[in-house]
């Protein structure tokens, strides 16, 4: 592995020489510029605009404009002779808790090396130290004529030197964000939280691999062989907007259920608390105190009429009781009767029909 950089930490008193390696590397197709016309091979030149004729790269050297037109050139030998203690140094500023950077500040990685066998317990010291306190170191280095900071981690028993932006560079996010007030429901967080649940089981972050880099080396791979160049079937647009976010968070559960069938574990519990947020109602409604009310004035209503049917046809329709109580107060009208009795019997003789006199 080639050496990027080489160079001390210092760590308070202690010195470990170090060497750093880049942790990563990019994996694209390797492309240049052509002529669409004919395939000629498009080069960029260096070209000197007062001797206007090509300057060979030995010669290139950096260069800065003033604001009033004035350029002053500048040679590698003044940028190495930089007063920058940190040219040559990684000085560790302070410890603190990985939660404390923000992750958009996090640039290039670099893996630390010992640069001889005497660096190797200070290394371990370092390394050990920053496991057992669970934090991270702070430094600053210089790299490329490039001041910057940077931390000091361990990865798989490793020192790690992730450099990093300045704070001032990273740009506030005012006004990105939906300002207005947003409310979210509970059983829509629930279901989202099982969505995340189903998605999350099993994922292996080894598994991913480049889908655009295969694709574009199938689509150089045609054009040697002289073969038609494969198209992937074209995609629906997505919504420009959800209507129904619960609808749309049911159907992505069930998707994500039906791409893993044979997950299960965690994905238990997150798929019954799924069906428990399904078997809620989207609305929470108030309690119907109005319906209830009126159902009641309705049962009101309807008992009041029967009531009123029931004397209504008693009235005009007189059961056979009451014919026989009435035959019997006629029979016994010369007996004595009581008060009650000669009520009954003078409502009774009121209520009969007038019989038709004879013609004489």
């Amino acid at each position: 592995m080639q050496t990027t950089w080489k160079g001390t930490i210092s760590f308070g008193l202690v010195s470990i020489p170090v060497h750093l390696y880049s942790a990563t590397k990019e994996h694209d197709v390797p492309l240049h510029q052509v002529h669409a016309k004919d395939g000629g091979r498009v080069r960029m030149k260096r070209y000197c605009e007062e001797e206007e004729k090509e300057v060979p790269y030995a010669e290139i050297a950096k260069g800065y404009e003033s604001p009033d037109g004035r350029t002053v050139t500048l040679t590698d030998e003044d940028l190495a002779d930089l007063p920058l203690p940190s040219k040559k140094i990684i000085d560790v500023l302070a410890f603190v808790d990985e939660g404390e950077i923000d992750p958009l500040m996090f640039s290039k990685a670099y893996y630390v090396g010992v640069a001889d066998k005497a660096a190797s317990k200070p290394y371990a010291l370092l390394r050990d130290a920053l496991v057992e306190s669970g934090q991270i170191a702070v430094t600053k280095i210089a790299l490329r004529s490039r001041e910057s900071p940077a931390v000091l981690r361990v990865h798989d028993g490793t020192l790690v030197l992730q450099t990093c932006i300045w704070p001032d560079e990273v740009r506030p996010a005012a006004g990105i964000a939906p300002e207005e007030d947003v409310t979210v429901r509970p059983q829509e967080l629930r279901m989202a939280r099982s969505l995340m649940e189903t998605l999350s089981e099993d994922f292996d972050l080894e598994q991913l691999h480049d889908d655009y880099q295969q694709a574009l080396q199938q689509v150089i791979e045609a054009r040697l062989q002289g073969v038609e160049v494969p198209h992937e079937e074209e995609a629906g647009e997505a919504p420009d907007n959800v209507i129904d976010l619960m609808e749309a968070l049911r159907s992505s559960l069930r998707r994500a259920k039906d791409a893993h069938p044979d997950r299960t574990g965690a994905g238990g519990g997150a798929a019954e608390a799924a069906d428990a947020a399904e078997a809620e109602p989207v609305e929470e409604q108030p309690p119907p105190r109005r319906r209830s009310a009126a159902k009641k004035t309705t049962a009101t209503t309807t008992a009041t009429k029967a009531t009123t049917a029931t004397k209504a046809t008693a009235t005009t329709k007189p059961s056979a009781a009451t014919s026989k109580k009435s035959t019997t107060a006629k029979k016994s009208a010369t007996e004595p009767k009581s008060a009650t009795e000669k009520k009954s019997t003078s409502t009774t003789t009121t209520r009969k029909p007038a019989t038709p006199r004879r013609a004489s």
